[in-house]
């Protein structure tokens, strides 16, 4: 076995425990967010003096730590074990290593430009994130106003 499909292989088990890890975290909710509508769930710290949440008292959601954490090696890392990449043009392809980096095309990338993308990512060996989109057919115009 080689160095670099020994190094993919601990990726994929790190992925694979962060997954595991993750279906027993809980869900964190923000304190009071199911009593009233205008508290979001999004997770905010609780910090009030009395807070029953900041004291960890029991029958109150569980607040973030430390100890939930999935392993570093999977941090940052795409549920494929690709590392993403933003790529905003051609010519940013030109900067991502295929054999462990995968691209993400920029929300604000247009349709033309996302088919040359494509078109040269299939060139190179490079994985795509979301694609969106098939590649258009030759002499076919797409839907405009």
């Amino acid at each position: 076995m080689t160095a670099k499909s020994e190094s993919l292989e601990k990726l994929k088990d790190a992925v694979e425990l962060r997954e595991k890890v993750k279906r027993r975290k809980p869900d964190f909710i923000r304190q009071e967010s199911w009593r009233y509508i205008r508290v979001d769930e999004n997770w905010r710290r609780p910090k009030g003096i009395d807070s029953k949440m900041r004291k960890e008292v029991k029958g109150w959601p569980a607040k973030v730590k430390i100890g939930y954490g999935g392993p570093n090696a999977a941090r940052g890392l795409h549920p494929s074990t690709y590392r993403e990449v933003v790529v905003y043009n051609v010519n940013d392809l030109s900067k991502i290593n295929p054999e462990v980096e995968a691209a993400r095309i920029a929300h604000t990338v247009g349709a033309k430009k996302r088919a040359e993308i494509l078109r040269k990512a299939r060139e190179k060996g490079i994985h795509i994130l979301n694609p969106g989109v098939s590649m258009e057919k030759k002499g076919e115009k797409t839907g405009g106003a």
